[in-house]
């Protein structure tokens, strides 16, 4: 009896380590995957083991093969886009695996992210998104996958460059869009001290995007800072899941109809290589490079014309191109701080008309040459399955011209960011820096001065004009002949452009730094002032957040906390040190310093709950946002949404939040002398010892002041007493402090799948209501009085006794603005898609007058259709789309004007060469090369033809 238990003991013991032994075997599963409907094999599907993080791909027959250490029974995951994902469970090693994947209605899986800073379903979200994945990104009629934002409802994307698209939503649209955020991975890609996203200039590449969440509207409640216009969300590939080297190529055509340019070719070439080591750890590496002829700004529309009183309205011959005292959109220098009263008698009887300097072109001071490098690399390793550690670098570097205040031209301007992150499936941290290095970019305004400048002073050009003009009237010489005449005498000995000695000046302005004019451009000598925009920053940001689901019982709980700072060096010129004497600032220390880094910094949380009732039919969704700027009060962001689901694929929600934004680096701190105007930030500690908020006179005014007055010099009165007779017309600006901008937002949607999952439907509606709006204002600060003293108001008179300054500051008024949208898409016969939205902004008319321009600057109406089929034969897909949008009008502190409706239509076909790896799309858009423009004084924007190639070996790499 003891030798058969000892035997059967040592049976057990032989099971037990047989078994461990089989469980500790790596075991090898292949198989091979059909596309249900072509009955074809299909690459590049993503074979997943549930529950962890070992994954392959399908190669080009569709055959994949999967090694882990894992005991029977388990589960395999297989996605594709634009596929139905699937589950198998493996039971056993007997047979190969085969596995059918059906075609997929992407929207009913659609899941995105950034609404609610967790997954959840796209027709279940609390707020309007838009997603587009890799698979809308490779059918898009887009040149880019970053200009196939333009397609999106209620999306607004603004051409300042080829290299630098600027996204926007809900109306208030600038160039240099303050309000609307941009990340990449999670991290905010802003060009700090120019206080914008410089478009995708650090971005991702073609080959290393996974997908784009948009939201249109306030973001503020969740993401706080400049969120409250909407919100971007780039995303890239994992190097565990896209693995492989990866080239692209894109050469293309622009100019084709040579007005502007000569026909010029561009071309772009991206390479991405990712590699997983053991699925524990990965690395991937991108780079690309962009060279090409930008977009022309050439447009000579006067915003001055001669019916207006800063003009010369009482006489019919100056008006049109014979106009003295224009103000042409793309020219520079012809400005009204560069504008002169020029005195003539005429039939014995002394006038004054208002003269504009000639200044410059745009198309003579910036090369129309643009490039932009790009290279980013990344370090990933999995502690465990489910927690992974990473670093990523990222470096931008581009040209290209953009509108802030005035035109700007950036050369060499460079972007880097470093992030550090650990994320698991309940948590996030992250810490990144970013580094600005505006490089050799220079301001056009200012050149334009400088290089009048060192030929005359704006008053030794008026007595030479004034002369001269007297003379032709004298002579007898028509009136519009006599100011051309007057003009060209002016000018003469002045820098022309085209000559070796133009450009040689305008180097030499470039690399000065200092804007500020020697003589103030009022008297005697030649100035030296530069243009060169010189700054540098970095910002440094730490983020986290943290879902308690799992220690809530009634409801989901996810918080957050983040912190910012942004630490600018002083250039004398842009940025100063507030700490020293005012006339000292911009001046250099003995160590060739401006003094003191300037510090700008916010910290904030936030709190969201989550709780679906009702059979979870209604989804209620809460959030409460507090944000802390030290040079501001703390400000509360919340934020509540409903949505309603009566029955499966209908989606009613609604929704109300009100967000805050701080001032930008340039609104809060700027110091910068630009054409003998000022620009400055609105904190009081930029005010202080200057007056500009308490002490000062509105140029609208003064504009309106100075008109009255040369018309009563006209009619006999002293100066002088021209002036004190009209001091009523003055108004005296009395600017707020500056405060947060906020914004109360609200929102109705409604989101559907209809006729058996071929028809989408999406609509929403808003109102925002914007209080303490942020913009510019001028003003003059008399230099000898108060203002409502008869100093101050002589001091209006005369251009070197007041000082001007641009400040940022709030509107006194409340802005409201309205709007809706509405998107469908079809899918029919064989697998033909077409789609169709429509845009509506519009805002409410304040009768009040307020403190400067509104500047809406968006259409009422704008509307994208869209056809296309994926496949309609085998291997070979197309897409086109048109889109419209009517005339509105641009008020900005550059150029005020109309902007024509314009139509464009765009198409793209596809075709893939699997056998090679290969994937060639050939474009166009704005097909019919019908020229337009979007904003005043932005570029002329024509056709632009492509032929894409991309060569996808990641297949072919994991089949060796």
């Amino acid at each position: 009896m003891k030798k058969i238990n000892t035997t059967i003991l040592l049976f057990f013991l032989f099971f037990v380590h047989q078994r461990t032994t089989a469980q500790d075997q790596i075991i090898q599963v292949t198989g091979i995957v059909h596309d249900k409907d072509l009955h074809e094999p299909l690459p590049g599907v993503t074979v997943l083991i549930k529950d962890s993080k070992i994954a392959e791909i399908t190669n080009e027959k569709g055959e994949f093969q999967i090694k882990s250490k894992i005991r029977f029974p388990f589960t395999l995951v297989f996605t594709s886009v634009g596929f139905q994902p699937k589950e198998f469970e493996v039971v056993s090693l007997d047979n190969k695996i085969s596995i059918e994947l059906n075609t997929d209605n992407t929207l009913l899986s659609e899941v995105v992210i950034s609404a609610s800073r967790v997954q959840e379903k796209w027709l279940q979200s609390p707020v309007s998104i838009e997603k587009i994945d890799i698979k809308a990104i490779k059918e898009s009629p887009a040149p880019t996958f970053y200009e196939s934002l333009d397609n999106i409802k209620g999306v607004q994307l603004l051409t300042s460059s080829l290299t630098l698209k600027v996204p926007n939503s809900r109306g208030f649209n600038v160039p240099n869009n303050f309000r609307f955020m941009q990340l990449v991975d999670g991290v905010d890609v802003q060009a700090a001290t120019l206080g914008v996203p410089l478009g995708n200039a650090i971005g991702p590449t073609e080959l290393d995007i996974q997908s784009i969440e948009i939201t249109p509207g306030a973001a503020s409640a969740l993401y706080g800072m400049n969120a409250i216009n909407g919100l971007a969300s780039l995303q890239t590939k994992s190097p565990f899941q896209y693995q492989g080297l990866s080239i692209y190529q894109r050469t293309g055509l622009n100019h084709i109809d040579g007005k502007e340019h000569d026909p010029s070719y561009l071309s772009e070439v991206a390479l991405r290589y990712a590699k997983a080591f053991n699925n524990k750890l990965a690395f991937k590496v991108n780079a690309s490079y962009l060279k090409g002829t930008d977009w022309i700004s050439n447009n000579l529309t006067d915003q001055n014309p001669a019916y207006l009183k800063t003009a010369n309205p009482n006489y019919e011959e100056l008006s049109g191109e014979a106009n003295p005292a224009a103000d042409l959109w793309n020219n520079y220098g012809d400005e009204r701080n560069n504008r002169v009263a020029v005195k003539a008698t005429i039939n014995g009887t002394q006038k004054t008309f208002n003269v504009s300097k000639t200044g410059y072109l745009e198309k003579e001071l910036v090369t129309p040459e643009i490039s932009n490098v790009k290279f980013d690399a990344g370090a990933y390793y999995k502690i465990k399955d489910n927690i992974e550690l990473s670093y990523v670098y990222r470096y931008g570097l581009m040209d290209g011209t953009f509108q802030r205040g005035n035109k700007i031209r950036l050369e060499d301007a460079t972007v880097q960011n470093h992030k550090l992150e650990l994320k698991g499936k309940d948590f996030l941290i992250k810490a990144y820096s970013s580094i600005e290095n505006i490089g050799k970019s220079y301001n056009l305004k200012p050149l334009a001065d400088n290089l009048d400048l060192t030929h005359a002073s704006n008053n030794d050009w008026k007595t030479v004009f004034q002369n001269a003009l007297q003379t032709g009237i004298n002579n007898g010489i028509p009136l519009a002949e006599a100011f051309e005449n007057a003009r060209t005498q002016a000018d003469q000995g002045r820098a022309e452009p085209g000559t070796p000695e133009f450009e040689a000046l305008k180097n030499t302005i470039i690399g000065i730094n200092n804007w500020d004019h020697a003589n103030g451009g009022v008297a005697g000598a030649p100035s030296t002032g530069g243009a060169w925009l010189k700054q540098k920053s970095t910002m440094y940001h730490f983020d986290s957040q943290y879902n308690l689901t799992q220690y809530v019982k009634y409801f989901d709980l996810l918080v957050g906390f983040d912190y910012r700072l942004y630490s600018v060096i002083p250039d004398g010129n842009n940025f100063v040190d507030f700490s020293r004497p005012i006339a000292e600032r911009n001046s250099a220390l003995p160590d060739g310093s401006f003094g003191e880094n300037q510090k700008y910094e916010k910290y904030g949380g936030f709190a969201q709950a989550t709780k679906k009732i009702f059979n979870d039919k209604l989804k209620i969704n809460a959030s409460l946002r507090i944000d802390r700027n030290p040079e501001f009060e703390a400000k509360l962001n919340p934020r509540i949404a409903l949505v309603y689901s009566p029955a499966e694929n209908h989606n009613f929600r609604i929704s109300y939040q009100n967000g805050y934004r701080f001032p930008s680096l340039f609104e809060a701190l700027s110091f910068v002398n630009n054409g003998n105007v000022r620009r400055v930030g609105g904190l009081p500690r930029v005010n202080e010892g200057i007056g500009f908020l308490e002490n000062s006179y509105t140029l609208t005014s003064i504009d309106q002041f100075t008109a009255a007055v040369n018309a009563a010099v006209d009619a006999g009165i002293p100066q002088n007493q021209a002036a004190l007779n009209n001091r009523n017309v003055l108004v005296v600006a009395n600017l707020p402090q500056m405060k947060p901008e906020r914004i109360n937002s609200f929102e109705i949607g409604y989101k559907s799948i209809l006729s058996n999952n071929s028809i989408s439907i999406d609509w929403d509606a808003y109102l925002n209501v914007y209080d303490g709006f942020l913009g510019q204002v001028e003003v003059a600060v008399p230099k000898t009085g108060k203002v409502g003293t008869d100093a101050s108001v002589l001091d209006m008179l005369t251009r070197n006794k007041q000082d001007r300054y641009r400040v940022f500051t709030n509107s006194i008024n409340t802005n409201k603005s309205y709007g809706s949208t509405f998107g469908i898409k079809y899918g029919f016969f064989e697998k033909y898609t077409i789609g169709a939205n429509v845009s509506f902004n519009d805002l409410i008319n304040n009768n009040k007058s307020d403190i400067f321009i509104t500047a809406f600057n968006t259409p009422k109406w704008v509307t994208n259709i869209t056809l296309g089929n994926r496949e309609i034969v085998k291997n070979v897909g197309f897409n086109i789309v048109g889109r419209w949008q009517d005339s509105f009008l641009w008020e900005s502190t550059l150029a005020n004007g109309d902007i024509p409706a314009y139509f464009t239509a765009d198409a793209q076909v596809n075709v893939k060469f699997p056998a090679f790896y290969t994937n060639l799309k050939i474009g166009g858009t704005n097909l019919l090369n019908h020229n337009y423009y979007q904003y005043a004084a932005g570029p002329t924007i024509g056709g632009l033809y492509y032929l894409a190639v991309t060569f996808d070996l990641g297949q072919e790499q994991k089949k060796q």
